[in-house]
């Protein structure tokens, strides 16, 4: 058994990011040493000074869904109001989806709602979706009423910022809760160890030989699910879908042949490479849906580095980075970065593991 109140800590409210720092590489990086245990401040931009040429930088090209969307029911200005997060595109018109829907219990099958434009107003096209069924896990299949779900998001949806911040999107958000180089479009939440990166600090990198590759991982609802077992192995994973291409598999399998060293860039990465990887760490390509859950005490194969943010208190992320690095020591380290004020979650600082 592996009791899940080994991983909590208490955060003051106050340290929660509500908002990015000024600059996306303006945030600090609290860099841990695994074997000792040692711990050092840095600006994020010291990031430079633990990789060498050689080594592989490999991040998650993921793109967040413009996927929340407010409608009324029937098309009456006063009927009741859902809340609409898209989860995943079920066919390749990309009309019908998984999604959540609040209120759920108002969500019946045949039941149809018109979406609202950006004053809350029901949108004059007739842009709608239709409830179609309801899945095991308490998501919905709805279908829109037209095919272009890529209109309708830049429309009438807004960036899912997560639970834990408390304000509305806004503009800006568009912009910072993306990673800059985010691609392919399919998650409801960033891969946040990410949206530090600038586009001069991974120019700057290649510059000094260090190699880029990226795998994809769509995140989500799943990762914000609190961990509500005491038992933390009877814990029950989301699925999320993959892609690792035969080029970045070959990244990582030539760096480890060279002895050079494989960075992932956030938890994401991780649990993409650890569902590709063999028992001597070489890792093939593949696609599919995983429900991996890294917990202690696996020790994680692929990875030699890992940039990640700070994470919620009992929480699957938190088991994952104690996958890396002792628990106690990534405790501490927790300690240390909260009594120096650090920033947590999304919009906050991040960690270094070396």
């Amino acid at each position: 058994m592996l009791s899940t109140s080994l991983f909590d800590y208490d955060l003051p409210e106050e340290l929660i990011a509500q908002h990015p720092a000024g600059r996306r590489d303006g945030s600090r990086m609290l860099v841990l040493d695994r074997a000792s245990g040692a711990c050092e401040i840095r600006p994020f931009g010291a990031i430079r000074e633990y990789l060498s040429a050689g080594d592989a930088l490999i991040y998650n090209d993921t793109r967040v869904l413009r996927g929340r969307m407010y409608a009324r029911k029937n098309g009456d200005p006063a009927g009741a109001k859902f809340e609409l997060l898209l989860v995943q595109a079920l066919d390749p018109e990309r009309r019908k989806w998984n999604a959540l829907l609040k209120p759920g219990k108002r969500a019946l099958p045949g039941v149809s709602a018109v979406l609202l434009d950006g004053g809350g107003a029901l949108n004059a096209a007739g842009d709608r979706f239709t409830v179609l069924g309801r899945n095991d896990d308490g998501s919905f299949i709805i279908e829109f009423n037209t095919a272009d779900s890529d209109r309708l998001q830049m429309q009438y949806g807004h960036i899912p910022l997560p639970p834990y911040i408390t304000r509305g999107d806004e503009t800006a958000d568009a912009e910072r809760y993306q990673t800059v180089y985010a691609d392919k479009a399919g998650a409801v939440a960033a891969p946040t160890a990410g949206l530090h990166f600038t586009p001069e600090i991974l120019s700057e990198l290649a510059a000094a030989g260090v190699r880029e590759g990226a795998v994809t991982l769509h995140v989500g609802p799943g990762t914000f699910k609190p961990v509500s077992v005491e038992n933390a192995e009877e814990h029950k994973m989301h699925s999320e879908e993959y892609f690792l291409t035969p080029e970045t598999a070959e990244l990582v399998n030539s760096a480890h042949a060279a002895g050079k060293r494989v960075l992932a860039v956030g938890t994401t990465t991780v649990r993409t490479l650890e569902s590709c990887a063999e028992p001597d760490g070489t890792v093939r390509a593949g696609h599919g849906n995983t429900q991996i859950f890294l917990y202690p005490p696996y020790r994680v194969r692929s990875v030699d580095l890992l940039l990640t943010n700070f994470h919620l208190p009992k929480s699957t992320l938190l088991m994952l980075v104690s996958c890396f690095c002792d628990r106690e020591k990534v405790l501490a380290a927790y300690e240390l970065a909260i009594r120096e004020r650090m920033r947590f979650y999304s919009y906050g600082d991040c960690m270094l593991l070396k």
